[in-house]
């Protein structure tokens, strides 16, 4: 009974001593043999690298020192017809042996000396041009599983990584044209889980330093980066883009990585210390955040990734979860999700960022907070894009206004509007200007037509109409660009009192916010609003408020405006400074207002602001003031027609012979920060400097020539008035 039991131990052991001398034999065998293998395998990568990236790739030695160490030296990589882009004095790599009987290729140790990594884009030259090469191929190929890719991405970085760094005086180097940056690490050493560096940026602008647990094999990260003595600051970013960025300190962990049920998870977090940000698309100020971090809990999927909700968001005494989902097939999905609990209303206000919103510096209040927002949209199908914004309150009151009181517009006060950023002349917003127009002395034809124009649900919203912004932003969508504008009559109102004309995000987070604290505190009333809006709006060249349009463009007081004069005052709102385009040089109203008389007209009448009318809602009996029909510019229809779509867009000016003229300058592509913030028009000023002969509607230079001279008639007339007024 045990005979056959030993046999069977005795025949084990023959095996698998027979296989430890096989392996034995193998190894003596490859371990003689390695040194030909290393030679053979460089051949391969060398050739490999000729034939698919163009790169000359030259080894000066390269051979092993120990059991699984290879030395190299005098290693140099030159792309083909291109600047050199590495070169390398000394190399010693060790690779560990367990996870390579695996498959897997973990660093063990490094050591580096002299090298230098060269970066260049000249003339739009790169030398690093070969990896964004794509590979010739007719075959349709499968989607990639994007969980299975940043696993393998996350393990081959951490793999990379090596248990024990000693790295001397590597350059790495970026040059742009003209712009360019350097940094030198003059020494980079991981010993023992820890990480220290120490680099030189641009030779003597900074010493920066990287510092702080390096794990990479337990998946356990958290370094630093510092400067001696100031701020750690990105020259390149600031030369090149106009982003000034700065920092004491930023900090990056890596927690943990998981793989299950077809998701890879990447948990950490950044933070940052005292992080200072100028660029004109963001605020004409420096943004400073003093204490800003976010937990990120990367979520990678097969078709998409995501910022889990789990994530916080943190600035200063105030934190948000955060939800970003991006799907990428079959069809691009978008998916935000931003809520907070109940927060001290103080606290949110004290954690604004300093520079991003003067209005509210040193504003007292009580109560309570919270906000969500929701978007979604599947790229297919914009026009069902989805959109929730709800910041809701709980005992909020204001105890004390701050830089700006939001309370001043309940008073008579002076308003001076800007052009161009420079200061127009002021007006006394009250019944000491004698063009000032209390809202019972505003005809009901005017009052109704500019709310079902701009918003027909003034006195029932808060400041916001959600459909309204949905809509804009399908709109915007579908246009690429921002096309429409999703403004009510209240951030029309606060835009043009309160606020200064730069076009930046912070400007317009900051008029929203100061409408919701109108609003929902009831600082004014709805009447006394649109009342004010009245007075202080623009509606044409150097011409605000009501009292001063309708005795321009009609020779009457407001109070005696007809349906008709309502609706074309209405019209131009959206661009004030083409308003006499609307009309032909015997003072009526072009052909092409017909159709807006008959939209905004069925409105009014939907709403019972007006009667039903067939025969126009009053547009043919509008005639411009007489004595204004002489300085008529004689403007084709197709070039007026162009002329009244140009929006009033802050201090963009309207370019008439812009207009007339084709543009015939290409148009550059926009950089990153012109596509995040959008992009000024330059086409425009450069089919001017063309000048042809003959423009798009038939007209001559003289013609032109001739309407110019007639614009500036209107002009100095305006200024005249004006100056009689003593407002000049």
């Amino acid at each position: 009974m045990h005979r056959p039991i030993s046999k069977y131990i005795r025949i084990a052991g023959i095996v698998a001593i027979s296989l430890i001398i096989l392996l034995l034999i193998g190894g003596y065998i490859a371990y003689n043999k390695r040194e030909a293998l290393l030679q053979k395998e460089i051949a391969k990568a060398k050739d490999k690298a000729k034939k698919d990236y163009k790169l000359n790739i030259n080894i000066g030695a390269a051979h092993f020192t120990g059991l699984s160490t290879v030395s190299f030296s005098d290693i140099t990589v030159v792309p083909d017809q291109r600047d050199s882009l590495l070169s390398i004095k000394k190399f010693d790599i060790s690779i560990k042996i367990i996870p390579l009987i695996f498959g897997n290729v973990k660093f063990a140790d490094i050591v580096l000396d002299n090298g230098h990594l060269n970066l260049t884009d000249v003339k739009g030259v790169k030398n690093f041009d070969f990896l964004f090469k794509k590979k010739d191929t007719t075959e349709k190929k499968e989607r990639a599983d994007l969980s299975v890719l940043a696993n393998n991405l996350v393990k081959q970085v951490l793999y990379k990584i090596p248990d024990d760094l000693d790295l001397r005086n590597f350059l790495v180097t970026f040059k742009k044209d003209s712009a360019g940056i350097k940094l030198l690490a003059q020494s980079a050493v991981i010993k023992d889980g820890k990480l220290s560096s120490t680099i030189k940026v641009n030779d003597t602008l900074a010493t920066w330093h990287i510092g702080g647990k390096m794990q990479p094999s337990d998946k356990n990260i958290d370094i630093h980066l510092y400067a001696d003595g100031k701020k750690v600051e990105i020259p390149y970013v600031e030369e090149r883009y106009h982003l000034k960025v700065n920092f004491d300190t930023i900090s990056t962990r890596l927690e943990k990585v998981e793989n299950s049920d077809g998701v890879t998870r990447i948990y950490g977090s950044w933070s940052v210390k005292n992080l200072l940000v100028n660029h004109p698309a963001l605020s004409p100020s420096d943004i400073l955040v003093p204490d800003g971090s976010i937990d990120a809990n990367v979520f990678v999927g097969k078709n998409y990734v995501s910022l889990d909700s789990s994530s916080l968001i943190k600035i200063k005494k105030i934190a948000v979860k955060t939800y970003l989902k991006y799907q990428l097939y079959p069809v691009k999905i978008y998916t935000v999700k931003v809520n907070s609990d109940w927060m001290n209303a103080q606290d949110v206000f004290d954690s604004f960022p300093q520079g991003m919103f003067d209005s509210f510096d040193g504003i007292q209040v009580t109560g309570k907070v919270k906000y969500h927002l929701h978007v979604f949209l599947d790229s297919s199908n914009p026009d069902q894009v989805q959109f929730e914004s709800a910041l809701a309150k709980d005992n909020l009151n204001i105890v004390k206004y701050g830089k700006t009181d939001l309370g001043r517009l309940n008073r008579p006060f002076v308003y001076t509007p800007y052009e161009k950023g420079k200061p127009m002349p002021s007006r006394i917003i009250g019944p000491q200007n004698p063009d000032f127009t209390p809202l019972e002395d505003v005809s009901p034809n005017l009052k109704y037509a500019v709310m079902t124009s701009e918003d027909p649900s003034f006195y029932t919203n808060h400041g916001f109409v959600e459909e309204s912004i949905r809509r804009s932003i399908a709109t915007d969508i579908k246009q690429k660009k921002f096309k429409r504008g999703g403004s009510t009559i209240s951030m029309q109102l606060i835009k043009n009192a309160f606020l200064s004309r730069e076009k930046t995000l912070s400007r317009k987070i900051e008029e929203i916010l100061i409408v919701w604290m109108i609003e929902n505190n009831n600082v004014m009333s709805k009447d006394r609003m649109l009342e004010v809006y009245f007075n202080i709006v623009e509606w044409g060249r150097n011409i605000y408020g009501i009292g001063e349009a309708s005795r321009y463009y009609f020779g009457k007081s407001p109070s005696n405006l007809t349906l008709g004069e309502g609706i074309y005052l209405a019209s131009i709102l959206p661009h004030p400074k083409t308003g006499l385009y609307s009309f032909l040089p015997d003072g009526s109203l072009r052909p092409s207002l017909i159709n807006y008389y008959n939209l905004i007209g069925k409105m009014m009448a939907a709403r019972k602001w007006t009667d039903p009318d067939s025969s126009g809602y009053g547009y043919y009996s509008v005639r411009l003031r007489e004595d204004l029909r002489q300085n008529i510019a004689p403007v084709s229809t197709a070039v007026a027609d162009s002329l009244m779509k140009q929006t009033n867009d802050d201090d963009d000016d309207v370019n008439v012979q812009a207009i007339m003229n084709k543009p015939t300058v290409p148009e550059k592509k926009p950089n990153f920060f012109q596509r995040l913030f959008g992009k000024k028009d330059t086409t425009v000023r450069k089919s001017v400097e063309q000048e042809p002969e003959i423009d798009t509607v038939g007209k001559t230079k003289k013609q032109i020539r001739q309407e110019k001279r007639a614009l500036r008639r209107l002009e100095k007339q305006r200024q005249k008035e004006l100056r009689d007024k003593g407002l000049m």
